[in-house]
């Protein structure tokens, strides 16, 4: 890993991780996901000052994890450990919004979303209701 992060990872960091890690998992980051996160970052009260330099290492970390054997492991192992567990299906909203930012959802990033509801004990019931949400705030005419 190149940059270590200085401190532990508060919530935010963790949201943000989430929201890399569904981007990155395609591995063909796109504009329209970079700008779903930066408005999720920018205007979402979870996210109340929230040093958005942080974007940048949490960005690094979750690809330095990406490129390791069981890094993926590794980087639902520091949502768990740092973020509260109130915040998981935040979590997961965040993680569909920013794979239906570009109106399609690939396989890759299908997988993530389904390794994210079980990593984080998601209701099936209840994420089905956020994909339908997410699906509903992203469909195009």
């Amino acid at each position: 890993m190149t940059t270590p992060i200085p401190h532990p990872l508060t919530p935010q960091d963790c949201l943000v991780a989430v929201m890399i890690a569904v981007s990155a998992s395609d591995e063909n980051i796109r504009t329209s996901e970079l700008v779903k996160i930066e408005n999720a970052v920018n205007n979402l009260p979870v996210f109340a000052g929230y040093d958005t330099d942080r974007m940048r290492v949490m960005a690094q970390t979750v690809f330095d994890l990406f490129s390791v054997e069981d890094g993926l492991e590794a980087l639902f192992g520091l949502v768990r450990d740092n973020l509260p567990e109130r915040l998981f299906e935040t979590a997961y909203a965040l993680a569909c919004d920013v794979a239906a930012a570009d109106g399609t959802l690939d396989e890759p990033e299908l997988r993530i979303l389904e390794e994210i509801r079980y990593e984080l004990n998601i209701d099936r019931l209840h994420a089905a209701a956020i994909e339908r949400g997410s699906r509903a705030r992203h469909l195009t005419l």
